[in-house]
């Protein structure tokens, strides 16, 4: 059985934001994908999902003082 790192509770939510969502993202902070931090396609934690260079992906995270935090990254080659 293989392991599964996204299912592990230290990894934060991944998840790919549809078209609507990413151009909702940019218009609201006025920035360019490229302007995003990156994050690599083959990067473990994105495994179970189906991603392309140029996905942003919301990344939740539990936050001691702010409940929840939340990360944008676009997803490169590598």
């Amino acid at each position: 059985m293989a392991f599964k790192v996204a299912e592990h509770s230290l990894v934060p939510e991944h998840k790919k934001l549809n078209k609507e969502e990413k151009e909702a993202l940019l218009e609201k902070y006025h920035i360019t994908v490229k302007e995003l931090p990156r994050i690599l396609e083959s990067d473990q934690s994105l495994q179970d999902l189906t991603v392309e260079p140029g996905d942003v992906i919301k990344i939740t995270r539990n936050s001691p003082t702010a409940g929840k935090a939340v990360y944008f990254r676009v997803v490169v080659r590598g």
